[in-house]
């Protein structure tokens, strides 16, 4: 059976978990409508997700239409939980992005679609709540066109709008209007509307659906989520216009895990993606994924529990090419592990870093360790947390934005039984190499060498324009046993995350230089140990510089309350780079530090009297004028050799005990 994996995306409560569950409920997969409202939806399967009315983590549900399988995936609406939103889309075939049909066009619903058509991602539109007070129709589409997207193609009309008896009816301009979207793509339809002889209604037909699998042209569907009306027209165009998975069966299997479920006995489970051949129970396949550190390593599993999405729960058919399953026996399974391939693919690298980061502490001082594993937990399931120890401050997190929090702390006290307590947010700066230095240590010219190794490094900046760290080895090949090469990439990767200042080092490329060991005596943690003094002795050489995230915005507010919004931005430090408007409208663009985010949005409502609009995301980071902000170091200090050699001791000493 041919399958269609398509993702709902939608800004925070345009409607889009109602309408998983219409379509699941028209689709005869679940027995009643679930309700967001009261905590009963299919897809929020997550006590906290119920109680607030917010998707936060991506979550499967299958259905047919006619002899078509349709995998959906129901994605977070909420910019706090963007990361999860990236794993989603490297999974799909399709997209049906919703908006309301009374507020319009939302800062997260422009996110996203410059996103979708940046990857290409075939792409339906659904305008929901046709049947609320409000809801608009003609300036609903001339307000698409102007703020989303040009090339929208729509395929049916409301009546009635904004009753509770609205409907939808096929559009009375369609094939024209189609056909004159479709005709800016389309060189030959463009000469047969102008010179004849026009295309039929099929021939259009066909041509939006290559347009629609293309990325080209977005086919646009009104109708309710709560009433079901238009529903079953948005399902049968999607059935349609959408291109199905390819079916690669050949060769090794390859595919991505892209959520992980955990049950109440803490087993875990992941959702995979699969790309190319088959899967099977009892096979053994190599998993690839970035470790604790950051240091990638594969580790081989064999498949104890296989349950295809979409298939009855006893069959014991394989997963093949394009199809999504539950898979169990992937020892420590994480989002974003690789099965049968090392790269991971080019769409899931879309979306930047977090850029904000908060300390953790337990509210009982007793729950110290507790918190900390729950965190580790909780990062291991969900792609938008990161943590690292802070020793006498409890455990860092990286976030997206403010709500996380909330939803972290949510998620510590109902499944972990830890209450939490969260510090304000600080922004994540970072740092990057200004020049280049070398470092060597040997231990054959030591009288008593504290370290059985020879490390020589060598730190420069990256290639312009490349922020990702390289490591590589210019030692004769054979020099150093694998275990000790795997010891000092792990220890440069892990040391890489502090820099001079204290800040994650990016756009780093370090090379080893010397190698050298004592047989039998040396270990791998001779080197593992080493690496951290060599690695920062040779970046003190070259010298850091520290960079502050920036986010790339677009304000959007009433003509009126532009020169009150200017001013403020002015004030505040945000650069404005343009403005461009009508005589109604005002639109600002520019560049602020992710610092300012959060303070913008808070008063942007009260300059623009509520009409405001703000989108942003991360863009360049930009250089710090002045004195560096430092962040105070976890990593037992390789900068200065006593300290550091005194935080080993104290470490093997606590190992010991």
């Amino acid at each position: 059976m041919p399958t269609l994996n398509i993702g709902i995306l939608a800004h925070v409560d345009a409607g889009k978990t109602s309408l998983t569950e219409r379509i699941l409920y028209d689709a005869g997969a679940i027995e009643r409508l679930g309700s967001v409202d009261a905590g009963t939806t299919r897809t929020d399967t997550g006590a906290i997700e119920r109680e607030r009315g917010i998707t936060v983590r991506s979550a499967v549900a299958s259905f047919t239409v006619g002899g078509l399988r349709v995998n959906l995936v129901d994605t977070p609406g909420h910019s706090d939980f963007i990361a999860e939103v990236e794993r989603a889309l490297g999974v799909l075939d399709g997209a049906v992005l919703v908006l309301s049909a009374v507020e319009g066009v939302q800062p997260q619903t422009r996110v996203l679609m410059r996103t979708l058509r940046a990857m290409r991602l075939p792409t339906v539109l659904f305008a929901n709540k046709i049947d609320r007070a409000g809801a608009r129709d003609t300036a609903l589409l001339a307000e698409i066109r102007r703020r989303l997207t040009a090339h929208i193609v729509p395929v049916n009309r409301p009546t009635d709008a904004g009753t509770a008896g609205a409907r939808v009816a096929a559009d009375p301009g369609f094939p024209g209007t189609a056909a004159d979207v479709l005709a800016d793509n389309d060189d030959a339809l463009l000469e047969a509307l102008v010179s004849g002889p026009a295309p039929t209604g099929a021939e259009i037909e066909e041509r939006l659906a290559a347009q629609t699998a293309a990325g080209t042209v977005h086919p646009l569907f009104f109708g309710s989520a709560l009433s079901g009306t238009g529903v079953a027209a948005l399902v049968e165009g999607v059935a349609r216009l959408l291109p199905t998975a390819a079916a690669d069966t050949d060769g090794a299997a390859r595919g991505t895990v892209f959520a992980v479920e955990r049950g109440r006995a803490g087993e875990a489970t992941g959702y995979l993606r699969l790309d190319a051949g088959r899967l099977r129970v009892r096979q053994r396949v190599a998993v690839h994924r970035s470790g604790p550190d950051g240091a990638a390593e594969t580790v081989s599993a064999r498949i104890t529990g296989l349950q295809v999405i979409g298939a009855p729960a006893d069959a014991r058919e394989p997963l093949t090419a394009g199809n999504l399953a539950k898979v169990r026996g992937l020892p420590g399974v994480r989002v974003g592990d690789r099965i049968g391939a090392a790269e991971a693919p080019a769409e899931q690298q879309r979306f930047t870093r977090p850029s904000l980061e908060t300390l953790v502490r337990p509210r009982r001082s007793g729950d110290a360790a507790r918190l900390h594993a729950a965190l580790v937990a909780l990062a291991d399931q969900d792609p938008w947390i990161s943590t690292r120890s802070a020793p006498g401050e409890g455990t860092s997190v990286l976030l997206y934005g403010e709500v996380q929090k909330e939803i972290i702390a949510a998620t510590l006290a109902a499944e972990f039984d830890v209450e939490a307590v969260f510090a304000p947010s600080r922004v994540v700066y970072s740092e990057r190499p200004t020049g280049t230095g070398e470092a060597f240590e040997a231990y054959d010219r030591q009288p008593r060498p504290r370290f059985y190794a020879t490390i020589g490094l060598r730190v420069a900046p990256a290639p312009a324009g490349d922020t990702g760290n390289a490591y590589g080895v210019a030692v004769e090949d054979g020099s150093l046993p694998r275990a000790f090469h795997r010891a000092i990439e792990e220890a440069v990767v892990r040391t890489l995350g502090q820099g001079l200042h204290g800040w994650p080092v990016t756009g780093c490329s370090v090379t080893l230089t010397r190698s050298g060991y004592a047989s039998p005596v040396s270990t791998a943690a001779d080197f593992r140990e080493l690496a951290p003094l060599v690695l920062m002795r040779a970046l003190a050489e070259a010298g850091t510089r520290v960079y502050e995230p920036y986010h790339e915005y677009e304000a959007e507010v009433p003509a009126g309350a532009l020169s009150a919004v200017a001013a403020q931005f002015g004030a505040l430090g945000v650069g404005i780079g343009e403005s461009a408007g009508d005589a109604e409208t005002a639109v600002l663009r520019g560049a602020i530090p992710a610092r300012l985010v959060a303070e913008v949005e808070r008063r942007l409502p009260g300059l623009s009297h509520g009409e405001g609009v703000w989108w942003s995301r991360a863009s360049a980071d930009r250089a710090v004028a002045g004195r560096a902000p430092e962040r105070p170091r976890t990593d037992g200090n390789p900068l200065d050799r006593e300290e550091y050699l005194r935080h080993l001791s104290q470490r093997r000493s606590a190992v010991g005990t």
